[in-house]
């Protein structure tokens, strides 16, 4: 480490004049140089720059392997040694793991419009949304009694409670500008390549500890976004991970000439040339991977943080008004001077940028920069043109994940040439042959038992001929002839270096989190898919700060290229042609772009969820589907939702939706079937009255025929009897008629029978009781 030196800034507590002076800047840039710069062999630049250029190589696996010579040699003779000196890439493993999983996690860009203007629409437009919420039953009777449309919104898309309105607030609503705003933001980053600076600042982040990206403007270019290595960063010293203490910032680069001309094209001949002789490297040393060039030249720019006083002098007019005009910020009114004069005064910050030429006292640029990026809620505050993160730093030491694991690589790299020695000295196995045993073999046949029939029996058949006594009666020492020989003493140290290895291999997994289940590598065949998952889960818990840490960053070049946008739109000539260039994807919003300076955002990412967030919610969509509590629309409007939280809410307002219509679903058809039950009972009443008015009229019609036949049968009765009345009273006339003529002539014969005598005796003029006219008299029933 290199020692810490005193460092002599100039003070800020000066005039603006004197902070904006050429020998105010070459003292700051002299100040830095000094404390970055300050030694031969040792300094706070090198230092940095080795320990990274270190890392780097332990990433690609391609470290130096002296050290490990060093180990294994005897007074550094390595002529005994014929090992294959290779690094064991084991960290690259790791590097790409974490690295290539995190640049797949893509982001959307958020813009929230923080001013009064867009607050007061979006409340608008919220009141209008429970306004007609509230008065729904109202404007339904109003829509269908007198043909008139009382909403201000869409009446299909209006929630049903407040919990949906707030739902709908955040996936639904969106102002103009707000898309205009992020339009221009999302072309930016993608004419700027953002995405492969992104994966170069994961990778820094990973190996290094620390990510840096800069953002610029220039008339030429207009907004840039360049990465910036962190190993050419210098700056002020800070505790924060976020390095928001920041003072001074800086990068140091090395550019050839006809680069510096056309940057700087101010620079005579004559002073090209001084350059050239004069410019050195500052640390006096070169590595390898570096050659020197004498027509390149080694730049620190920089950017430097302090204040000046915006002064002005307020006047009363002869009207009364007040007056203000700027001035300096020596401005002091005299007292004895005619006239109200005030002195209005206050601190802002600002940010100078200059450019140092390494090992000279040539400074070739020092001014204040041009459209500061400013807040509009905070316009005092001023940020860096520099977005830095360590998000393991701790006072001023920045630690990574490769750092954490490079003494275990070592350690697996001497294991692995520890290997290479046993394995390289390991023989194979042998076989004794005892040929005094052989000798008192007797096959039987004539023929001898030679050695080289005992080894070619042996290694065919794996049997051995062999005799316990020999031919004197006495015990054979070589009853067996021939015994395999096992050379397994180095078996065990084996087994050993093989343990190690393994065992520096898991502590590199317990120290990254990087656990098998991260990587794929031996999966337990035993282990649940549920655990392998949650075992993956915690791994990239582990890394989540990397994660955060590229997040952060993104979020402040969204933020920053917001504050150049409006930058654009309101100084840059090439306005124009900025806004062409962006509404060419949407023309609604070129009317929203021309007024987009005036507005003031809030810039916020929302990170697409990564394969278990997407399972754990597919997972809850298909349990409610299975379980028929949404539909199979609601499942696809919940899986385009990036957001898992709001896709999560949006998924249970969808479910209680899909309860609440089913439930009246239900009602509705208990009451449809209510409804039919009671029109069936009606109709078999109906039914019934009706068949018993059939009946009924059917009695009645058969009483009415049965009466009327009766009538009938009456009249025709009557009509007889009138006739057989009338037959009688003919008849009783006739004979009271032939009666009164009996008479007649009997009261005429009577007086003929005075007159005459009398033939008939008295009494037979009687005709008898038995015979008379009562038979025909009238008949009464």
């Amino acid at each position: 480490m290199a020692e810490s030196v005193h460092v002599n800034f100039p003070s800020q507590v000066v005039s603006d004049l004197e902070k904006s002076s050429y020998d105010y800047g070459l003292r700051v840039a002299r100040a830095i140089e000094q404390e970055w710069f300050n030694g031969t062999y040792s300094n706070k630049y090198f230092d940095t720059q080795s320990k990274f250029h270190q890392l780097r190589l332990y990433a690609r696996g391609e470290q130096s392997i002296q050290k490990y010579k060093d180990e294994l040699s005897i007074n550094g003779d390595l002529s005994y040694l014929n090992l294959d000196w290779t690094p064991v890439p084991i960290i690259p493993k790791f590097v790409d793991i974490v690295v290539n999983g995190m640049s797949e996690r893509m982001f959307n860009v958020k813009a929230y419009s923080q001013d009064q203007y867009g607050v007061s629409k979006r409340t608008e437009y919220m009141e209008s949304m429970l306004r007609d919420m509230r008065s729904k039953e109202f404007n339904n009777m109003a829509a269908v009694g007198m043909s008139m449309n009382l909403y201000e919104n869409d009446p299909e898309t209006l929630p049903s409670n407040e919990e949906e309105l707030a739902l709908h607030m955040q996936l639904s609503y969106k102002q103009n500008v707000e898309i205009a705003e992020e339009q221009a933001i999302n072309t930016l980053l993608d004419g700027n390549n953002y995405d492969l600076i992104r994966r170069r600042m994961l990778r820094d982040l990973t190996v290094l500890g620390i990510g840096a990206v800069k953002t610029n403007f220039n008339f030429s270019e207009g907004v840039t976004v360049e990465y910036v290595d962190p190993a050419n960063l210098v700056y002020s010293y800070c505790e924060s991970p976020y390095f928001e203490d920041l003072y001074y910032v800086g990068e140091v680069k090395t550019i050839p000439f006809n680069e510096l001309v056309r940057q700087f094209p101010g620079l005579s001949q004559s002073e090209l040339e001084t350059i050239q002789k004069s410019a050195k490297r500052p640390t006096g040393r070169y590595t390898q991977r570096e050659v020197y060039d004498k027509n390149k030249v080694q730049i620190l720019y920089f950017n430097y943080k302090t204040y000046n006083h915006d002064t002005y002098k307020l006047k009363e007019t002869g009207t009364g008004a007040e007056k203000a005009i700027e001035k300096p910020d020596t401005f002091n009114p005299p007292s004895d001077k005619e006239g109200n004069f005030a002195r209005l005064q206050r601190a802002v910050e600002v940010l100078y940028e200059g450019a140092l030429i390494l090992g000279t006292d040539k400074l070739l640029a020092w001014n204040k920069c041009e459209n500061m990026m400013r807040s509009k809620s905070d316009y005092n505050k001023v940020k860096m043109n520099y977005s830095i993160v360590a998000p393991r730093m701790y006072n001023g030491r920045i630690e990574s994940t490769v750092s954490r694991i490079t003494g275990f690589a070592d350690m697996i790299q001497l294991t692995h040439l520890k290997l290479q020695q046993v394995m390289s000295k390991m023989v194979p196995d042998g076989v004794y042959l005892d040929a005094d045993g052989l000798a008192e073999i007797d096959l039987g046949n004539g023929t001898n038992y030679n050695p080289q029939e005992a080894l070619n029996m042996f290694f065919q058949t794996g049997s051995v001929i062999g005799r316990s006594m020999t031919q004197d009666g006495d015990p054979n020492a070589g009853k067996i002839p021939i015994q395999q020989i096992a050379n397994s003493s180095n078996n065990g140290k084996l087994q050993s270096l093989i343990q190690t290895y393994n065992y520096y291999l898991q502590m590199i997994r317990d120290t990254t989190g990087l656990n098998e289940a991260r990587d794929g590598s031996v999966p337990d065949p035993k282990a649940l898919v549920g655990v392998q998952k949650l075992a993956a889960a915690n791994s990239n818990v582990a890394t989540r700060h990397v994660l955060l840490a590229s997040m952060f960053i993104t979020a402040e070049i969204a933020e920053k290229l917001s504050l150049r946008i409006s930058d654009i739109l309101e100084y840059s000539p090439t306005k124009e042609a900025f806004i062409q260039a962006i509404g060419a994807h949407n023309v609604a919003t070129l009317k929203e772009m021309k007024e987009l300076h005036l507005y003031d955002f809030g810039i916020f990412l929302e990170l697409e969820p990564d394969e278990e967030e997407k399972q754990m919610l597919e997972n809850n969509i298909q349990t409610a589907l299975s379980q028929k509590l949404i539909e199979l629309d609601d499942a696809i409007d919940v899986r385009e939702i990036k957001n898992t939280r709001l896709a999560n809410q949006y998924l249970k307002l969808k479910r209680k939706k899909k309860a609440e219509a089913d439930q009246r679903i239900q009602q509705e058809n208990i009451k449809a079937q209510a409804e039919a039950n009671a029109q069936q009972q009606q109709a078999a009443a109906q039914a019934e009255i009706q068949k018993n008015q059939a009946k009924t009229a059917a009695m009645v019609q058969a009483e009415t025929a049965q009466a009327k036949f009766k009538i009938e049968y009456l009249q025709e009765e009557v009509r007889l009897k009138k006739e057989l009345m009338q037959y009688e009273f003919e008849l009783n006339s006739q004979l009271k008629n032939m009666e009164n003529k009996s008479k007649e002539n009997i009261e005429t014969m009577k007086q003929t029978g005075k007159d005459t005598k009398k033939f008939e005796s008295s009494g037979n003029d009687i005709i008898g009781s038995g015979v008379g006219l009562d038979k025909f008299n009238p008949k009464i029933n």
